[in-house]
């Protein structure tokens, strides 16, 4: 493996995930900020897209339950 290949694998990517009830099912505003879910902050995609899933797969029955993926290494270094 090539270093550059080593870096780009090893390199910290945040990503938070978080839900929560929405008002309605065409947007993203949620019903009350207060109940947010925060779930967590993971050091790379795969382990946020995990975490995600299982939440998403708990809540299934509440249609205006959400729970996104916020990519935070995008805000910390947007280049």
């Amino acid at each position: 493996m090539s270093e550059s290949e080593n870096t780009r694998e090893s390199k910290q990517l945040l990503h938070l995930v978080f839900g929560g009830e929405l008002k309605s099912l065409d947007g993203t505003e949620f019903k009350d900020v207060s109940q947010i879910d925060v779930v967590g902050i993971f050091p790379n995609y795969a382990t946020a897209y995990s975490a995600w899933k299982a939440k998403a797969q708990l809540t299934v029955d509440n249609a205006q339950m959400r729970y996104f993926i916020v990519h935070m290494h995008r805000f910390m270094d947007p280049s």
